[in-house]
């Protein structure tokens, strides 16, 4: 098979693909607009930041499976692909260290105003003062964590060991191994998200993009929350920007995040926003799961799903083609039952 990565990868994974005989191709300097010029020929593309838009299909001639090497499919347009009946997969759970440690990162920041005292000293002036005044601390605390998947369980375990209190939303239904852990870990489960809001000191979001969760984080649930930390390392439309600005320039809320609104598509480019360069917010530059360790894992990941594919079974597949296209190459497919059954 003909392999595209539009993104950066370990090396290892491009000499696995090759050693087993495909021929693999790593373009990471790919963007939304050049990708579909370069599809042609290909029969699975690897993307993580890269958007795939419905141009991307309309181009493929061979294309059969798009992987997104990360949870969230967000990126890619997987009504256009099943139209086009190429399957969508992603690698959920492999990257969620990586992003609580970034989470308690951008507290611990938040709260201490470790980016406050680093520009201080760098501009060499003393204040031991001004913030040996900052700093509530975490212990005893409490952090409400939305989303309890595996991104905002790793949260709520290291959460713990600061001796955090831990609060979240009660769900009609969990799997049994989901609730033994909120139980292990002491989570308190309240009936709603204003509620929530209302009883916490840190509100933490580890959401996935759905059309039920793009601007949940409003003015309401902010309001519940004052004064208080809002944490948000999963997407940035499930907070209503506008009603954040407001909150903070109230002065009433302080904000650690690692996506922002209109981020840019190049990974280096000049912005600016309004809400980045906020004095009341701690930023980063949508790295949550970018450390080595998260990646390697991923690339794992993405490797096990063409692994799969090649031999005609479906793993981790997020779509359900309707048909296969005209004249486009069979590829042998496992049974849907196979599908179904396969992690999500």
């Amino acid at each position: 098979m003909r392999i595209l990565v539009a993104d950066r990868v370990p090396e290892r994974f491009v000499s696995a693909m090759r050693s087993r005989g495909h021929e693999c191709v790593v373009e990471a300097c790919l963007t939304e607009a050049s990708l579909p010029g370069s599809v042609g020929g290909v029969d699975v593309l690897v993307v993580r930041s890269t958007r795939v838009t419905a141009a991307v299909f309309a181009e493929a001639d061979s294309l059969r499976l798009v992987v997104r090497a990360g949870s969230g499919t967000n990126t890619i347009d997987c009504d256009e692909a099943s139209r086009a009946g190429v399957l969508v997969a992603n690698v959920p759970g492999r990257n969620s260290v990586a992003v609580a440690e970034l989470t308690l990162g951008l507290l611990l920041a938040v709260d201490r105003a470790i980016p406050d005292n680093t520009s201080e000293l760098r501009a060499g002036r003393w204040d031991k003062q001004r913030f040996s005044a900052v700093g509530r601390g975490l212990y005893g605390r409490s952090l409400g964590i939305v989303g309890l998947g595996n991104i905002g369980v790793a949260v709520a375990e290291r959460a713990a060991g600061f001796g955090m209190r831990l609060l979240a939303q009660a769900k009609g239904s969990r799997s049994s191994e989901a609730s033994q852990r909120i139980a292990d870990l002491g989570i308190e489960l309240v009936p709603d998200l204003i509620t929530l809001a209302s009883r916490v000191d840190v509100l933490s979001l580890h959401v996935p993009l759905k059309p039920e969760t793009r601007g949940m984080i409003g003015a309401e649930v902010l309001e519940a929350l004052q004064p208080g930390i809002l944490l948000n390392t999963s997407r940035a439309e499930v907070v209503d920007a506008q009603a954040l600005m407001a909150r903070l320039d109230a002065g009433e809320l302080s904000a650690g995040l690692d996506v922002f609104p209109d981020e840019p598509a190049p990974g280096t480019a000049e912005w600016r926003s309004p809400l980045a360069a906020h004095p009341r917010v701690v930023g980063t530059h949508h790295v949550g799961a970018s450390t080595r360790q998260a990646q390697e894992a991923v690339a794992d990941g993405v490797q096990e799903i063409i692994d799969a594919f090649a031999r005609g079974e479906l793993l981790n597949v997020v779509n359900d083609p309707a048909h296969e296209p005209a004249g486009r190459t069979s590829q042998p497919t496992a049974s849907r039952a196979a599908q179904s059954g396969a992690a999500r």
